[in-house]
């Protein structure tokens, strides 16, 4: 038995054997990231530089690209998902240090927990703005913004160091971990301690970072719903255009999200491998690209501002 602090690499046993396809694979994956990188970069300087746009909704919406750039990125420390990924593509050996293991392990639960909580807040922004718009300067000051947004941030990281110290704590009897990333729960299975206090932590923090956001959104999206049905068509009008964009990034996210804790929890071995990679990578390198590519384009504010910033002459 070793510490996982002792342990000097993992491997990762998920990748296929692509031949010379690999660099087809490394170009694509190559392409969605410069893509991703670009279209972030470019809301969040939209967003920044025009006052116009200094309202909660394009605040929370700035909190949520700037999650997305970072982890894609590798600004959290060079650990970003992209970066790994376009390495071990190209390697024929598949491995990875421990110490870069637990910070990607770390900074991929940074992203979930600030995403979700992201969405769940930009929920509640959307009720008050729909449901009560005459006090919705007066509940949503730049006080509370400054709140929420540190919160978003706040609370995951700190769940996220308790988690990564319980990990790094265990006696593991492997260095095998089955897939294209590494992830907390597959760590945790190379351990040959008892893993009991981590497990608990694991599913309390897991439940609770879902069970409270997804009540919170419910209880708006009942509420705009029922607003809909009963008030005028230009307030159905405008909880259609604020919150189609909302919505599909929401479901986009809980369903790939939602397919990774299944697959990380239970036996999905009847599940063709390349599908499993697919639908592990999909939370991760999709919704990057899902949000700015929604927003910019079902959002006229911004999506005039894009129009005029990059073809100033049309």
């Amino acid at each position: 038995m070793i510490n996982s602090s002792q342990v000097s690499y993992f491997t990762l046993a998920a990748y296929l054997d692509t031949g010379v396809f690999k660099y087809l694979y490394f170009m694509i994956l190559m392409s969605l990231y410069i893509l991703i990188i670009c279209s972030n970069i470019l809301l969040i300087v939209v967003i920044c530089m025009n006052r116009s746009l200094h309202e909660p909704m394009y605040l929370f919406l700035c909190s949520l690209f700037v999650n997305e750039l970072l982890f894609v990125n590798g600004l959290y420390g060079s650990t970003g998902l992209f970066p790994l990924l376009l390495v071990q593509i190209l390697s024929d050996i598949h491995t990875v240090s421990a110490p870069f293991c637990l910070l990607q392990n770390f900074f991929l639960f940074l992203y979930g927990g600030v995403e979700y909580l992201n969405l769940a807040i930009m929920s509640y922004d959307r009720y008050l703005a729909i449901c009560c718009p005459l006090q919705y300067n007066t509940r949503m000051t730049f006080n509370k913004i400054a709140i929420f947004i540190t919160v978003i941030w706040l609370y995951p990281l700190l769940m996220c160091f308790v988690m990564i110290s319980l990990t790094n704590s265990l006696q593991l009897c492997g260095t095998i971990i089955k897939k294209v990333y590494c992830d907390n729960y597959s760590i945790v299975k190379l351990a040959c301690s008892d893993t009991t206090i981590n497990n608990i932590y694991g599913l309390s923090v897991t439940l609770f970072s879902i069970i409270c956001p997804l009540i919170l959104i419910l209880f708006t999206y009942i509420k705009i719903l029922k607003i809909c049905f009963s008030g005028s068509k230009q307030t159905r009008q405008k909880a259609v255009s604020t919150c189609t964009p909302h919505l599909a990034s929401l479901l986009n996210f809980s369903c790939g999200a939602c397919f990774e804790l299944l697959q990380s929890r239970f036996n999905m071995s009847s599940v063709p491998n390349i599908l499993r990679i697919f639908l592990s990578l999909y939370w991760l390198t999709c919704q990057p690209l899902f949000n700015p590519l929604m927003y910019g384009l079902n959002m006229s504010k911004i999506r005039i501002i894009c129009k005029n910033l990059v073809f100033p002459g049309m």
